[in-house]
């Protein structure tokens, strides 16, 4: 049975050119599986409405581009049947890294053909979803800036961490975890459903996002000088022995800090006030995943 699949493509995620990508689909998706549907964003929060208005008419969409072209995809679809699927194209790749989807694009393209579907977690900051990491602090800062930056990419969010790195100063944060309490400085919060920012940096190398559980990473403040220990550490999934991680595991997470300040949903950064909810949404999400463990075919 032939099924219908919109590709979401973002112009400009990871500064990275599309041109070709039309034709890869083309190449590479089943025609005899599927009729392709292909269609562009044109700025934030399109990709979202796109997805909104084609969830009942397509079985598959596609977000080509990176976490945060997914978290506007996937936010559209999330509870629904609608089938998620990832050609990755952005600076860090973070959720697809974990799914074992390729960075090759005609590789992740022609995985979409064997309908393979896992079904995973999702989570909500105030009621907003997002799929793979969520974060308060530096990397929320860091967020923000790479947003204003003219330039996508690796390289570019790298320098902007290294200039930014010794302005920026710790908060305290006061974190309700299913009912217990911690309170902690900390350089940044990271909430992660996967294991990892991006680039195969794991942050915490044990989240998965089939637990029904998020991963709080409490990361504090350290050195400039332990930068690229910290950065080897996540390169080689050995970060919990560092001191400078705490890892506490939970459902559902209450934050207050002193002053409204940025967070980031997938890398995409917004202002929130002094009290956040964070919640998981187990099960709640389906996507064809290029690790086929606990996944079934459609």
């Amino acid at each position: 049975m032939e099924r219908k699949a919109l590709f979401i493509i973002n112009p400009i995620s990871g500064g990275k050119k599309k041109d070709d990508v039309p034709e890869l689909i083309k190449k590479y998706l089943d025609a005899a599986k599927f009729e392709a549907v292909m269609v562009y964003s044109d700025g934030p929060a399109h990709a979202r409405q796109i997805a909104k208005e084609a969830a009942n008419k397509f079985d598959l969409i596609v977000a080509v581009g990176g976490d945060g072209t997914i978290n506007e995809v996937g936010s559209a679809i999330v509870g629904t049947d609608t089938i998620l699927g990832i050609v990755p194209y952005g600076s860090g790749n973070g959720l697809a890294r974990f799914l074992g989807i390729s960075m090759n694009a005609p590789q992740a393209i022609r995985a979409l053909n064997t309908g393979r579907v896992k079904l995973i977690d999702s989570a909500k900051v105030n009621g907003q979803p997002f799929f793979n990491m969520a974060g308060m602090g530096f990397d929320a800062h860091i967020s923000e800036v790479f947003a204003k930056r003219k330039k996508r990419g690796f390289f570019t969010y790298l320098i902007s961490s290294i200039e930014e790195f010794n302005k920026y100063k710790p908060e305290v944060y006061r974190i309700e975890v299913d009912g217990n309490v911690f309170e902690r400085e900390a350089f940044m919060l990271s909430f992660a459903n996967s294991s990892q920012y991006g680039n195969n940096a794991h942050i915490s190398p044990h989240a998965s996002v089939q637990d029904g559980l998020l991963d709080i990473c409490i990361i504090k403040q350290f050195p400039f000088w332990r930068l690229f220990e910290m950065g080897m550490r996540m390169l080689t999934k050995t970060t919990e022995g560092t001191k400078y991680l705490e890892i506490i595991r939970g459902k559902h997470i209450i934050v207050k800090r002193a002053n409204p300040g940025p967070i980031h949903l997938d890398g995409e950064p917004q202002i929130t006030g002094v009290q956040t909810q964070i919640e998981i949404v187990p099960d709640s999400l389906k996507v064809i995943a290029g690790d086929y463990k606990k996944s079934k075919a459609y």
